[in-house]
């Protein structure tokens, strides 16, 4: 992707980055030095190859798929969002939505999916007990998919 970078003098401390076509444009502070505009830069491409990559997965289909299969209920909405720092994923059982960190758009397809029933498995039982950790176990790759998301430095859900 190629990049456009944009030296504003009203811009004091925000860096903002968007896609114009096949550019991505970053606006940055004009008194930002030369190693910080490298790295903001490089930052905002790596922001932005995630954010392509998460939307290659098709989640309402994945997540249709893997409830039809396992036997759990279909999330009125599922999607990608960029604000979860601490977290894989979140579910409102309310509301029946559930929402994914981008970061896993990295990983394998398999560590993703275990994400997703673990969301959908709240949408019955919205405590980590028993009957909730019976319902995740459904899916076969949960040990598995577990050691992986602690090896990445953030614990899954207890």
């Amino acid at each position: 992707m190629d990049v456009e970078v944009v030296r504003s003098p009203r811009r004091r401390k925000t860096v903002e980055a968007r896609q114009v076509g096949d550019v991505l444009r970053v606006s940055i502070p004009a008194t930002m030095t030369p190693e910080e505009e490298a790295h903001w830069v490089e930052r905002m491409r790596r922001r932005f190859e995630r954010r392509r990559r998460s939307t290659d997965i098709e989640l309402p289909a994945r997540a249709r798929s893997l409830a039809e299969r396992l036997g759990l209920p279909y999330p009125e909405m599922i999607r990608w969002v960029e604000n979860q720092r601490r977290r894989w994923g979140s579910c409102t059982p309310t509301t029946g939505t559930i929402r994914l960190s981008t970061r896993l758009a990295e990983y394998p397809q398999w560590v993703v999916d275990y994400v997703i029933v673990h969301e959908l498995a709240h949408l019955v039982e919205p405590y980590h007990d028993a009957a909730f950790w019976s319902l995740v176990s459904r899916y076969p790759r949960t040990e598995r998919a577990r050691g992986f998301l602690i090896a990445k430095g953030l614990e899954p859900d207890e």
